[in-house]
């Protein structure tokens, strides 16, 4: 048989002691060692206010990319639609096909947002009488973490793939912190439309079928007619996966970031799932956190940061310049520390290049995956192409 597909997900990642130029330099050069390597397609990530993860603006990465690559599929993983507009990302996406034409995927997220005064149209509650203000941060987690599903204990699939209790968010996120972040990210007044509102909006766009409320043709110009692959990204069996499926959507899954709801998103996924033109079958990618070297106790100790990356996530929502591994090891854990990221590091597939195509699999059946996306982050860079490379190589041995 013919090996799943594996694509790469790159959260432009900043090691301790690198600067901003050293970050990109080193996307370049592994979109081009990917596209060697074999992998399908190079992702990019959005993420803001993080020291040590630089992919503010996936669009951006990927024309920077793109001119050192010649026919990798290039793609976001995925634009935050808490804070942008559709026509934003049909533009930014349309200009990007027309510079390297059939190879582009605009995956879209479900960022967390200010949600709208109840009573105002394209929110919850539109139907509603009322007002007020746009919600806060603290309400802003609440929704976020409940739309997550519920999962309060360790679960295994069938096959053994570990799912495990999930975290609660609500416990570490600073509301205050949030709400800045929001306050930068949406002009003043601003919120967020409903998902499904924004995702019929894009496909409106791209296929050239855009009325507003009042009725006004529109079209985008670059985005109309272009090549694209829509993907929806989903972190559980919420919203986002009810959405891709009915519209017929390719859909993205989260086993490295939230690894107790992946297999529930899928099936929410799967269960909604309607033919569309653009795809007559359900069709999905997981991702999932890889370390690979030449043998496990290499690869351990290549992986040794990713506990204090994690933990600095969770502390105080930004992602730090990612530790060397003698540092990481020197590190003093508390309990509390080590429960704050037990479930991330315990779903981080690290080892030699069989040991990791073995979790893989284990992965990908579990799931029923039609592709893996992998995010590998090591202190040296090139310990991080290696690992891709070990694995492609591995991965390819076992058509």
């Amino acid at each position: 048989m013919s090996p799943t597909p594996l694509a790469v997900l790159d959260l432009l990642p900043l090691s301790q002691g690198e600067t901003s130029r050293d970050a990109v330099s080193h996307a370049i050069d592994l979109a081009r060692r990917a596209e060697e390597f074999g992998y399908a397609r190079y992702w990019f990530a959005e993420h803001h206010l993080n020291p040590g993860v630089l992919g503010v603006a996936p669009a951006v990465a990927i024309a920077l990319v793109g001119q050192a690559t010649r026919s990798i599929r290039l793609g976001s993983a995925g634009v935050q639609f808490g804070h942008r507009t559709p026509l934003s990302a049909v533009e930014e996406f349309g200009l990007l096909d027309a510079a390297f034409p059939g190879r582009l995927d605009l995956g879209i997220g479900r960022s967390i947002g200010r949600r709208g005064p109840v009573g105002t149209a394209g929110t919850p509650g539109s139907g509603d009488a009322g007002g007020g203000a746009p919600d806060s941060g603290a309400q802003a987690i609440a929704r976020y973490q409940a739309g997550r599903g519920t999962s309060d204990h360790d679960r295994r699939a069938p096959n053994g793939l570990l799912l495990p209790r999930q975290f609660d968010f609500s416990t570490t996120v600073d509301p205050a912190r949030l709400g800045a972040l929001l306050g930068l990210l949406q002009q003043p007044g601003a919120w967020t439309p409903g998902y499904d509102e924004q995702i019929e909006e894009v496909l409106a766009l791209l296929g050239g079928t855009y009325h507003d409320a009042g009725g006004v043709e529109v079209h985008a110009y670059p985005g109309e007619g272009a090549d694209l692959e829509v993907w929806v990204l989903g972190a559980s069996g919420g919203e986002s996966a009810r959405v891709a499926g009915a519209r017929g959507l390719r859909f993205a899954a989260s086993y490295h970031h939230s690894p107790s709801t992946v297999v529930d998103s899928v099936e929410a996924y799967r269960s909604a799932f309607r033919p569309s033109a653009a795809l007559a079958e359900p069709y999905v990618s997981v991702s999932a956190d890889v370390v690979v070297a030449e043998d496990d106790e290499t690869a351990r100790h290549l992986a040794a940061g990713y506990g204090l990356w994690v933990r600095s996530i969770r502390r105080g929502l930004s992602a730090v310049p990612f530790p060397p591994p003698d540092e990481a090891l020197a590190h003093v854990w508390s309990d509390e520390d080590r429960e704050l990221v037990r479930d991330r590091v315990a779903t981080q597939l690290v080892g030699s290049p069989e040991t990791v195509a073995d979790r893989l699999e284990q992965l990908r059946d579990a799931t029923g995956a039609d592709e893996l996306a992998v995010t590998t982050i090591t202190h040296r860079h090139a310990d991080r192409v290696r690992s891709y490379e070990l694995l492609a190589k591995a991965w390819a041995d076992r058509a």
